[in-house]
């Protein structure tokens, strides 16, 4: 079984420091992504198995990063789990009707993310 990789397209790097950590004690392996232009370019470049993508990133947000990766036949079917810490009202539909798999508003333990990851890409 080949190991499943993971973007995460987060700018803050406490977070990405997080799941780096909780993702260290798996056989996920992890790439990143520090803004939405990158998270894309990187996506695009080698597809991973799932994208943690953020909604509030410098240069395009998450929901413009999540469109244009739905566009591209590359990434059209790569899940993506769009976390945010602006949980408004409204995000979720915005985030779904971007083309997100699934949503997570922060703050949220790692417990939780890590089984969200599990139940849509299982382990290797």
């Amino acid at each position: 079984m080949s190991q499943k990789t993971i973007l995460y397209v987060e700018d803050n790097e406490f977070n990405r420091k997080i799941v780096r950590q909780m993702l260290a004690r798996t056989s996920y392996r992890l790439t990143e992504a520090p803004d939405g232009e990158q998270g894309v370019a990187a996506a695009l470049a080698a597809p991973p198995d799932l994208i943690l993508m953020d909604i509030q990133l410098p240069k395009m947000s998450g929901l413009e990063a999540t469109r244009q990766l739905r566009a591209d036949t590359r990434t059209a079917a790569v899940p993506i789990i769009v976390v945010t810490s602006f949980a408004l009202s409204g995000d979720e539909h915005k985030a779904k009707t971007a083309g997100a798999t699934a949503y997570l508003a922060k703050p949220y333990s790692p417990r939780e993310l890590l089984a969200k990851i599990r139940e849509i890409v299982p382990e290797a």
